[in-house]
C-alpha cells in the first residue's frame, strides 16, 4: 500500500499506474468497452414497446447487428492482442467481424439478454476465431463498472481462453460416440453386465472354508441358481434385441428369467468355477432362450474389464448366434447314426453300441433280429420306390415298439437288429409280440403290400460275447424265415436271396 504523505495526487497517480500496469499484464484477455449508445439503442426499443429483447432480435438479426454497431472498444491487453493474432488494437478493430462470427451470434443475443433484464453482470460460452482463422472456445464474463451504471460508458470484459479443455471433450465426446457406435450397431450380441452379487457369493463361500466349488455344486445345485439370479445387466446393444425377439431394451431386461433358464445352468456353473480358479477371461458354448422361448446355442466370450477386476462390477460378454452351425453338427451326427430311409439308427451306431454294451452292460443283455420277408420280389414286380415304402413302415413299427434303454438299427439291406440291455428271454418275447400287433395294425393302416417281419431273439450267457448273441439270434431269425416260406406256396426265395 503506498504510504500518506498528504500529496494525495501522488497516491492518485500510483494507484491509476497500477490499475493499468495490472490490466496490461492480465493472464486473461480483457477489454474495456463502452456500451452507452446500446443502452441508447435499449431506451428506444423499450419505447416502442418491446418487451422480449431475445425475441425481437432472433426475429431479425440485423437489430443484434445494430447493437454491435453501437458498441466501442476503448482498450485491450497485451493477452488480448497475441490470444487472437492482432498486431494492435486498430488491427483488431479493423478485424472484428473476422473473430464475432457463425457460431457468436445466439451468445451475443443471451449477452445483450442479460443487460436489457437489468443486470449489471452477463456470462456466455461461446466461440470467437483468431484473424488467421482457428477456433477459440470462450468462456466470457462481462461487468458494467461501478459509476456507470446509468450509462455503460464503462464495461469491462474478460474472456478467457479453454479451446484445450473443449477440443478435448469434443475428441472425447466423439470417442464415446464412436464406442456407442460400435456397441450399438456390432454385429455381435453384447452384453453389459454387473457381476458384485455373484463375487460377493462366491467370497462368501472362501470365507467359509469352501474350496472346490465343482464338489459344492454337486451338493448344492441351487447355488448355481442363485448365481444366476444375481447377475445385474447394465445395457445391451440392438442386435441383441434383435436375436432375443425383445421390442426394446426395457422388455427385454425385465423378462431376464425368460431368457436365463434351464439349459443354461450347467453351461453357466462351468462359468462359476472357472471364475472361481480367476479365469476372468473366458470362452464357452452356451444356451439361452429367446422371449418366445426358443433356444439359442451362443458361442460365448466373458471378460471382466480392466479396473474392475477388485469388484467384477463391469463385465462385458459377447454372444454369437451358432444356432445354425449346432444344428447343422446335429444333423451330421444324426446322419453319421441313423439310416436316412427307416429313421433307424445304422450299422455303424449299432456296432459301437454293441462295444459299448459288452463293456459296460447292464446284462444280460437280448438281441432281437429282424428281416423284412419278401423285399427282392417287392422290388423286382414293383420296383424300388414299392421296396423303399415297405422298409420305411418296418422302421415305423420297430421305432413304436421299442423304448429307453433299447435301440433298433437297421444293418443291412431288409435286415434290422434290437439291442435290449438288461433284458432276458421273457423282454424278448414280449417285444417280439408287441411287434407283431404293430405289423397287424400296420397293414390294416396301408393297403396294397403286405408288411411281415422274420425274427428271432438271443440272450447273452455269462461271459459270452455279443457277437455270438447276435449270430444265435440270426440263426433263429432265419429259421423263423424258412418257416415263413414254407407256408407261403410258390413264394420261396432263391438260395442266397435273403429276402
Amino acid at each position: 500500500m503506498p504510504r500518506y504523505d498528504g500529496d494525495t495526487a501522488g497516491v492518485v497517480n500510483e494507484r491509476s499506474s497500477d490499475d493499468a500496469q495490472i490490466f496490461e499484464l492480465a493472464p486473461i484477455s480483457l477489454w474495456l468497452q463502452d456500451l452507452s449508445g446500446v443502452k441508447t439503442l435499449f431506451a428506444e426499443w423499450r419505447r416502442a414497446g418491446v418487451t422480449r429483447l431475445q425475441d425481437f432480435l432472433l426475429e431479425d438479426p440485423s437489430r443484434a447487428r445494430a447493437c454491435w454497431e453501437k458498441s466501442r472498444v476503448l482498450k485491450v491487453n497485451q493477452r488480448t492482442l497475441k490470444l487472437f493474432e492482432a498486431g494492435d488494437l486498430q488491427h483488431l478493430v479493423d478485424n472484428l467481424s473476422l473473430i464475432f462470427r457463425d457460431d457468436t451470434f445466439h451468445a451475443y443475443v443471451e449477452e445483450l439478454a442479460q443487460l436489457w433484464e437489468g443486470h449489471s453482470q452477463f456470462f456466455s460460452q461461446t466461440v470467437n476465431y483468431t484473424l488467421s482463422g482457428n477456433r477459440l472456445d470462450i468462456e466470457l464474463g462481462g461487468i458494467v463498472l461501478p459509476g456507470h451504471e446509468s450509462d455503460w460508458r464503462r464495461v469491462l470484459i474478460a474472456i478467457k481462453d479453454i479451446t484445450a479443455r473443449e477440443s478435448a471433450r469434443r475428441a472425447h465426446a466423439l470417442a464415446e460416440q464412436y464406442a456407442r457406435g460400435l456397441f450399438e450397431h456390432s454385429p455381435v450380441s453384447l452384453w453389459v453386465e454387473d457381476f458384485t452379487g455373484i463375487k460377493r457369493l462366491l467370497d462368501d463361500l472362501r470365507s467359509r472354508g469352501i474350496s472346490d466349488l465343482r464338489v459344492f455344486t454337486d451338493v448344492h445345485p441351487e447355488f448355481v441358481a442363485r448365481c444366476m439370479c444375481e447377475i445385474r445387466v447394465i445395457d445391451v446393444n440392438q442386435h441383441t434385441l434383435a436375436l432375443f425377439e425383445a421390442p426394446d431394451k426395457r422388455t427385454l431386461l425385465s423378462r431376464l428369467g425368460d431368457v436365463f433358464r434351464d439349459d443354461m445352468q450347467p453351461h453357466f456353473r462351468e462359468q462359476l468355477i472357472d471364475l472361481w480358479h480367476g479365469k476372468l477371461f473366458q470362452q464357452r458354448e452356451v444356451v439361452n432362450y429367446a422371449l418366445d422361448g426358443k433356444e439359442i446355442h451362443f458361442h460365448l466370450q466373458f471378460s471382466v474389464l480392466p479396473g474392475h477386476e477388485h469388484d467384477w462390477s463391469l463385465v462385458q460378454v459377447a454372444l454369437t448366434d451358432i444356432t445354425a452351425r449346432k444344428k447343422a453338427e446335429a444333423y451330421l451326427e444324426y446322419l453319421g447314426q441313423h439310416d436316412v430311409l427307416t429313421k433307424l439308427y445304422n450299422r455303424s451306431f449299432y456296432v459301437d453300441e454293441l462295444n459299448r454294451l459288452e463293456r459296460k452292460g447292464p446284462f444280460p443283455i437280448t438281441i432281437i433280429v429282424a428281416d423284412l420277408n419278401g423285399l427282392k420280389a417287392v422290388n423286382d414286380q414293383w420296383g424300388h420306390g414299392a421296396g423303399d415304402a415297405l422298409l420305411r413302415r418296418a422302421g415305423e413299427v420297430l421305432h413304436e415298439a421299442i423304448g429307453r434303454p433299447m435301440h433298433a438299427a437297421r444293418i443291412g439291406g431288409d435286415e434290422f437288429a434290437i439291442l435290449m440291455p438288461g433284458a432276458d428271454e421273457r423282454d424278448g418275447e414280449i417285444v417280439m409280440e408287441s411287434i407283431n400287433k404293430l405289423v397287424d395294425i400296420n397293414n390294416q393302416f396301408y393297403s396294397g403290400l403286405i408288411l411281415g417281419l422274420s425274427m428271432g431273439a438271443a440272450t447273452s450267457r455269462p461271459r459270452e460275447r455279443l457277437e455270438a448273441v447276435a449270430q444265435r439270434a440270426d440263426l433263429l431269425m432265419f429259421k423263423a424265415k424258412r418257416d415263413y416260406y414254407a407256408t407261403v406256396e410258390g413264394d420261396r426265395p432263391e438260395s442266397g436271396d435273403g429276402g
